[in-house]
């Protein structure tokens, strides 16, 4: 490997002086660039310097001022000042400027001055390689930043994917279920848009959408583990087909609770068929420990519940449901949201027998989901 020649900066308005310097490290292998003014420092210096020879007292610019204006520039470079015999003022008031060191003129010891030279470059060396070292590192943290978003990018794509997979898994186990009873087939699409539309009329933030969409569909799906015969059995159910069936909200939370994406989920799951005056189950929870999202799951699955067939009753239409609701408020079901819903219910109903436009492009975009 060649080494760069040295580069040295010599200012000092005396001619025989700048010549003297000049030819002692030109000896010494330097490269050596002299000036006769401050201001020319200013005006030729850069990185390629390693290090300054300034004379203090110069016309123009003085030593001092031409100090401050390297400091100005950002130059990290090694200055030692040239001072005349009995102006030691001027080496303490250099020193506190930042210069590195002092030479006396005229030169007299030629070897401690060549010592000092060498000291000043290795310093100009070092300030090179740290800062080499910096700019490195800081490269190296921008590298390895980039990598670590293209990795965490792809882990999300991925993560995202196993989401949707995991989703589109249990609905299709959930609506397997229904569909071997006539009775509650499609419940659980109608309470997902149903719970939708009241998430849109009380404008809950779009997140909370996803949320009550996604704990809609799955509200139900501890079912799969009871058997059907209870489900459909004709008639009311006893004690213990009762008991049995109370079951799957605590079933159903316990499904979901190992996906960690799904953890508010798994709340709205568990106490769907919580009361506002704490006598509903599993846990008994009232009105204050309950939040919108559940609250609002509440509401819809006992829509449904009411308005669907049975083969034990009759349905109820949509006004006497909206009624039962209404009687209900306060007690089992939440007074803001059975406003809410009632009102958007008896809308949705006016204006049309199927989707509105308006409507049906919001549940698009809160579930993903295709249309026929």
């Amino acid at each position: 490997m060649v080494e760069t020649q040295t580069k040295i900066l010599v200012a000092d308005d005396d001619d025989m002086v700048r010549t003297t310097v000049s030819k002692i490290l030109e000896m010494f292998g330097h490269a050596v660039t002299s000036v006769s003014d401050g201001e020319f420092v200013a005006d030729i210096l850069d990185d390629s310097f390693d290090v300054v020879l300034l004379d203090i007292n110069m016309p123009g610019m003085d030593g001092f001022e031409t100090i401050k204006a390297m400091k100005g520039l950002e130059r990290e470079i090694p200055v030692i000042f040239l001072t005349g015999a009995g102006s030691m003022d001027y080496v303490v008031k250099a020193i506190n400027l930042g210069a590195y060191d002092f030479l006396t003129k005229p030169i007299e010891d030629i070897e401690i001055f060549n010592v000092k030279i060498r000291r000043a470059i290795e310093k100009r060396m070092f300030v090179r390689r740290d800062k080499r070292y910096k700019m490195q590192l800081e490269e190296d943290v921008r590298l390895k930043t980039r990598e670590l978003e293209k990795t965490n990018k792809l882990l999300m794509t991925y993560s995202h994917s196993l989401e949707n997979a995991t989703v589109q898994l249990m609905s299709s186990l959930q609506n397997a279920m229904e569909e071997k009873d006539f009775y509650t087939a499609g419940h659980t699409i109608r309470v997902t848009e149903y719970a939708v539309l009241l998430g849109l009329a009380m404008q809950i933030p779009e997140n909370d959408l996803v949320i009550i969409r996604r704990a809609a569909q799955f509200h139900d799906i501890g079912k799969l583990v009871i058997d059907l015969s209870c489900i459909q059995k004709p008639g009311k159910l006893n004690d213990e087909e009762w008991k049995l069936i109370r079951k799957h909200p605590e079933v159903g939370a316990n499904i979901i609770k190992p996906l960690g994406f799904m953890e508010k989920e798994y709340f709205i799951v568990r106490h769907h068929h919580e009361r506002m005056d704490g006598k509903g189950y599993p846990d008994g929870l009232g009105s204050d420990d309950l939040d919108t999202l559940t609250k609002i799951l509440i509401v819809v699955d006992s829509y449904d519940a009411m308005t669907s067939r049975r083969n034990y009753r009759r349905n109820m239409t949509m006004e006497e449901a909206v009624a039962e609701l209404k009687r209900c408020s306060g007690s089992q079901f939440d007074p803001d949201c059975v406003d809410a819903f009632a009102e958007a219910i008896i809308d949705f109903n006016a204006t049309s027998d199927a989707f509105s436009q308006e409507y049906l492009e919001n549940f698009k975009l809160v579930g993903r989901v295709e249309t026929k």
